[in-house]
């Protein structure tokens, strides 16, 4: 069977079975080159922003099994440039779901390859909805919340949210 044919929704898991969130977790690395960086030799903040964008779209896409657009992005701290030359490397964690979206957390961690030495860079919380082709939001399967502290960070995310909605964001 060729990948192509392989359609998202036959892959799909039932949308109120938990799913652990090692299922989807997420690890990019990226190689900051000169296009990809300002005046001063930093990654540009829009790159990064970008990439955290797209590791996080990928976590909520094998939680869910479904397409996923980001709907909301809750927290963006730079904390620490990386330069030209140097390692972004991002991973991406379900931390809470509720109907039709889910959140994710991302951090970026810099690495300068000759050093050794890794700093943190960025981090992020976005929130995704998954979506069917006609962009309407589809239910989303829960975290399996089976140890303390996933059962912290969902409702760490509920009280996000609550105060997102509060907030009119």
């Amino acid at each position: 069977m060729s990948h192509d044919s392989v359609s998202p929704m036959s892959l799909r898991v039932s949308p109120t079975a938990p799913v652990p969130q090692s299922a989807s977790v997420t690890i990019m690395t990226e190689h900051v080159l000169p296009p990809h960086a300002n005046a001063f030799g930093n990654v540009f903040g829009g790159q990064i922003m970008a990439w955290v964008d797209i590791c996080a779209a990928i976590c909520a896409g094998r939680h869910t099994r479904l397409p996923c657009v980001t709907a909301f992005v809750d927290d963006l701290h730079f904390v620490a440039p990386v330069k030209v030359g140097e390692i972004v490397a991002l991973e991406a964690r379900v931390t809470a779901t509720f109907r039709t979206s889910i959140e994710i957390a991302v951090t970026v961690t810099g690495e300068n390859p000759v050093a050794g030495r890794r700093w943190s860079c960025t981090s992020a919380v976005l929130t995704f909805v998954a979506v069917d082709g006609h962009g309407k939001p589809l239910p989303v399967p829960p975290l399996l919340l089976d140890t303390p502290a996933l059962q912290a960070s969902q409702k760490a995310g509920e009280a996000r949210r609550e105060h997102r909605k509060a907030s009119g964001k």
